[in-house]
C-alpha cells in the first residue's frame, strides 16, 4: 500500500488507535484482513469520497449500503436540515415517524406495521424476541455466514467482519445465549427439511439474508427460498427476512419484491434511513401488534423514530419511488461486472463473480459461492492485493473479500472505465 498518498491518514490513525479500540468504530472498517492502516474519509459527494489528504475515491462502499442516491443527494440534505430546524430529537411522536411507515407499508409486500429502530442490530434482536414470545417457542435457526448484527443469540457463524476476522463466534457470548440457535447451511433443502422433520414443533422462527450480503454476495439457489416459506408455513414457525442489505437496494420492495417471497416478518435498515442511524422491523399486523404496549413483548428504544433519521429515509424513499433507478442502475452495474470479469480472465486468475441488482462481488475463487463452506476457501492474500491496488489506483472497496460492493445512481460511464482499467492492472500484476 501507497502510505505515502495518505500520510495524514495514516497519522490520524495512530491517533484514533489510543482513544478507540483497534483505531475503528466498527470491525468493518478496520483493515486487517487487508493490511496497513484505513483511509480517514474527509466527505462524500455524489459517487465519490475525499481522503483528509485529498485524494478522490470512487466509493463502491456507500457507507455499506445505504448510499443508493451517492452522497450528500440534494433531496436528502434538503429534508435532514428542514428536520434539523425543528430540533433532534424528542421522546415523543411526530409525524414524520407515520409518514415513513406508510411509506414502508406502501413499497414492501409484507409490511403491514412495523416498528423503527435504531439499528439492524436492534431489528434482529427484536424480531427474535418477537418470534419467541408470538410462537412460544425458543429455537431459532440461522444460517452460517449470514449476519444479523451482533446479537448474542445470533453470533454463531457469522459471516462479514467476524469471517474476515477469523472469528465467527466471540468471546462473550454465553453458551446458554446460542443453545437454542440451530446453524444450517444455507442453500441446503434437504438439511432444511431434515431440522423441521425433527425439531418442526420447537422452531420459533427462520431468519435469514434472502441475498447474502456478509459472506461476499451469495443468491439463493432455485426453491431454496420457496423451501423456507412452505417448511415455516407448514409448522407454524415465523419466516424472518434480513432485508437490511437488500431493502429497497435490490428493488424498491427488496428480495421479497424481486423474488416473490413472503416473509412473515422482514428487518430493514441501510437505505431506508438514506445514510443515517436508523433500523425497523416490520410484517404482518397480527404477529407486529404482539409488542408492547399493544401485545406484552417488550422492546423500546429513546431515539427510535428520530426526526432527522425518518425526514432522510422518507426523501431517500420518494426519490427511489418517483425515479425507479433500479433498471438502470443494474444495467451500469452488469457494464461494471462484466468488465471486472474480462480483467481477471485477461489476467488468468481464478474466479467467479456473484451479482444481484446494484450488489456484487468479484470471488478469488474458482468454485461458484452457494455457502460459508465454499466462501472461507476465497484467496484472502490475493484479495487483499486487489483491495491495495484498486484503493492506490482512486477506486474504495470494501476491506474485506467476504463483503458486497454497491453501486450507486451517481455512477458514469466513465467511472466504469476507469474501475475496469484499474482491475485489469492490478490483476495483471497480480498473477
Amino acid at each position: 500500500m501507497s502510505s505515502s498518498r495518505r500520510p495524514n491518514s495514516e497519522k490520524e490513525f495512530e491517533r484514533a488507535q489510543k482513544v478507540i479500540p483497534g483505531g475503528v468504530n466498527s470491525p468493518a472498517r478496520a483493515f486487517g484482513a487487508v493490511g496497513g492502516h484505513p483511509v480517514i474519509i474527509d466527505r462524500g459527494e455524489g459517487q465519490y469520497l475525499y481522503d483528509i489528504d485529498g485524494n478522490r475515491y470512487i466509493d463502491f462502499v456507500g457507507s455499506w449500503g445505504p448510499h443508493i442516491l451517492g452522497h450528500r443527494h440534494p433531496r436528502v440534505i434538503s429534508s435532514i436540515e428542514e428536520a434539523l430546524k425543528k430540533g433532534t430529537s424528542f421522546g415523543a411522536p411526530t409525524l414524520l415517524e407515520t409518514e415513513l411507515a406508510e411509506l414502508v407499508a406502501d413499497l414492501v409486500p409484507c409490511v403491514e406495521k412495523i416498528r423503527m429502530v435504531n439499528s439492524g442490530t436492534e431489528a434482529g434482536m427484536s424480531a427474535i424476541r418477537l418470534a419467541r414470545g408470538y410462537t412460544g417457542r425458543d429455537k431459532v435457526i440461522k444460517f452460517a455466514g449470514c449476519y444479523h448484527g451482533h446479537v448474542d443469540s445470533l453470533l454463531v457463524q457469522a459471516g462479514s467482519g467476524a469471517l474476515t476476522l477469523g472469528t465467527p463466534s466471540s468471546p462473550g457470548v454465553p453458551q446458554g445465549c446460542t443453545a437454542d440457535t440451530l446453524v444450517l447451511e444455507y442453500n441446503d433443502i434437504a438439511q432444511l427439511k431434515e431440522t423441521f422433520t425433527q425439531l418442526g414443533d420447537q422452531i420459533a422462527c427462520v431468519i435469514l439474508e434472502p441475498v447474502v450480503g456478509n459472506m461476499g454476495v451469495v443468491l439463493p439457489e432455485p426453491g431454496f427460498l420457496e423451501s423456507v416459506r412452505d417448511l415455516c408455513t407448514q409448522h407454524g414457525s415465523v419466516f424472518i427476512m434480513d432485508e437490511v442489505m437488500t431493502g429497497f437496494r435490490v428493488a424498491l420492495g427488496g428480495a421479497q419484491q424481486r423474488f416473490n417471497i413472503m416473509p412473515d416478518i422482514c428487518m430493514l435498515g441501510k437505505v431506508i434511513g438514506g445514510g443515517m442511524p436508523v433500523g425497523a422491523y416490520g410484517g404482518k399486523a397480527e404477529i407486529m401488534d404482539a409488542i408492547s404496549p399493544v401485545g406484552t413483548i417488550y422492546q423500546a428504544g429513546t431515539l427510535s423514530g428520530n426526526p432527522i433519521a425518518m425526514a432522510s429515509g422518507i426523501a431517500t424513499l420518494e426519490c427511489l419511488r418517483e425515479a425507479n433507478p433500479y433498471p438502470q442502475l443494474e444495467e451500469k452495474t452488469q457494464r461494471l461486472t462484466k468488465g471486472l470479469i474480462a480483467a481477471a480472465t485477461k489476467a488468468g486468475l481464478e474466479h467467479t463473480l456473484a451479482e444481484c441488482g446494484s450488489m456484487f462481488t468479484l470471488f478469488f475463487n474458482p468454485e461458484k459461492v452457494t455457502s460459508y463452506a465454499i466462501s472461507a476457501r476465497n484467496d484472502t492474500t490475493r484479495f487483499a492485493r486487489y483491495f491495495q491496488g484498486m484503493l492506490d489506483r482512486g477506486v474504495y472497496l470494501p476491506c474485506s473479500q467476504f463483503e458486497a460492493n454497491f453501486t450507486s445512481t451517481m455512477l458514469t460511464e466513465e467511472d466504469i472505465a476507469h474501475t475496469i482499467q484499474a482491475a485489469e492492472e492490478v490483476l495483471q500484476e497480480i498473477a
